[in-house]
């Protein structure tokens, strides 16, 4: 299906670190790069070097004083108070050394997917190190300091004026891509997540819907806590495919944050790889339906860096180019990396039936997750069609 897939990484990437016991550690990025690598699914010309965006990229998305208070972060002279005003005072977020230019570095990447897809130098592109959905117009929340998919999408929009598709799949709720496109109709944004009950950033209702003009095109489908593999597929499915018929996209973004997963330290759902087959299936078919295959996937969450990131991105990497997966894991991957794994590492690419405790409570949780989606989409779909213009 595909004409050809890139896959933007460099070690630079690992300018983006708040620290060495942070979740959010670029690590993560070389052991799943390695694990591509390993398992023969890319070649050399595939992998593209990142290119850093100006300041000049961020003035469309990002309010002016809130640049220029990450470039004096970056410097390690803001203020207290500045640091405060703009999100930077929390364990989550805290400036550190040359933030500007290492967030301006994932940001630039993510908006040269968009480019090189436009420009039809690729129909897909992985940008490994993106997905920052947490960040605002005017605040940095969440380990998000610069909003990459929000300014790739505005990018988007001003030179080539198409309807964008963003899809977000990560376990913590896509709060800053909503807020930024939550009055513009030319955006859609779906967001399936934990429930804001329990996990940051304590958004993403149902009723959550856009205001004015963009009323109808935000989406969010929160989970109960401990979902599993066939209510979210489930879910998944029966939300976005209609959804995406009814609006029409010319270009297609998914955040693959992998932290749903039930190894992941810092939720609570319970998923497995098979989700993580399914997720960029569906992705790469509507794509190629709806989009001439435009396709920009983007990293974002997955805070078990060993287990789960490096073989949910493989498998993402693997559907952007129609590879089949072997399911045994290169004896040289293994090798490279246990002895700086805390833990044993996965010797399958794909977790086995049974490997994970039964839920209990499933059938209460499967049922309110029902009750969630047809309350979603009771008229959603109705209601975009009726407000696109199409």
């Amino acid at each position: 299906m595909s004409k050809q897939s890139l896959l933007i990484y460099s070690p630079e990437f690992h300018t983006y670190q708040f620290g060495p016991e942070h979740p959010f550690h670029p690590l993560r990025l070389d052991v799943t790069v390695d694990l591509i690598r390993q398992m023969g699914i890319v070649t050399p010309d595939q992998i593209v070097l990142p290119e850093m965006c100006s300041r000049h990229d961020l003035l469309p998305v990002h309010a002016e004083g809130f640049i220029d208070a990450i470039e004096q972060a970056s410097r390690l002279k803001a203020p207290t108070s500045l640091l405060k005003t703009y999100g930077l005072d929390t364990d989550d977020t805290p400036p550190f050394p040359g933030m500007d230019e290492a967030t301006r570095l994932v940001v630039g990447a993510t908006m040269q997917g968009a480019k090189l897809i436009m420009e039809g130098k690729a129909d897909h592109v992985f940008q490994i190190a993106g997905g920052l959905h947490h960040a605002h117009r005017n605040r940095a929340s969440g380990f998000c300091v610069f909003n990459d998919a929000a300014v790739a999408i505005t990018y988007l929009q001003r030179k080539y004026g198409i309807r964008v598709l963003y899809i977000d799949t990560d376990a913590h709720h896509g709060d800053g891509v909503q807020s930024i496109f939550y009055d513009d109709p030319m955006v859609l944004t779906i967001s399936i997540h934990e429930t804001g009950r329990y996990l940051f950033p304590g958004t993403g209702n149902a009723e959550e819907r856009g205001r004015f003009d963009g009323y109808g095109f935000s989406i969010n489908v929160p989970l109960e806590p401990y979902t599993e593999d066939d209510s979210f597929i489930d879910l998944y499915e029966r939300s976005v495919e209609p959804l995406v018929k009814a609006f029409q996209p010319d270009f297609i973004i998914t955040q693959n944050g992998c932290d749903a997963h039930y190894l992941d330290p810092l939720t609570h759902l319970a998923l497995t790889t098979r989700t993580y087959e399914a997720i960029p299936r569906l992705a790469h078919r509507l794509a190629h339906s709806y989009c001439q295959g435009r396709w920009l996937a983007l990293g974002g969450g997955g805070y078990d860096h060993w287990r789960v990131v490096p073989r949910a991105w493989t498998l993402l990497w693997a559907e952007m180019n129609d590879q089949a997966v072997p399911d045994e894991i290169p004896s040289s991957w293994l090798q490279r990396w246990q002895t700086l794994s805390p833990v044993s590492l996965p010797t399958r690419m794909r977790d086995g039936d049974g490997e994970f405790p039964p839920i209990p409570r499933r059938a209460i949780i499967e049922d309110k997750n029902r009750v969630t989606l047809q309350r979603v989409m009771r008229d959603a779909v109705e209601l975009i069609e009726s407000r696109s213009g199409i």
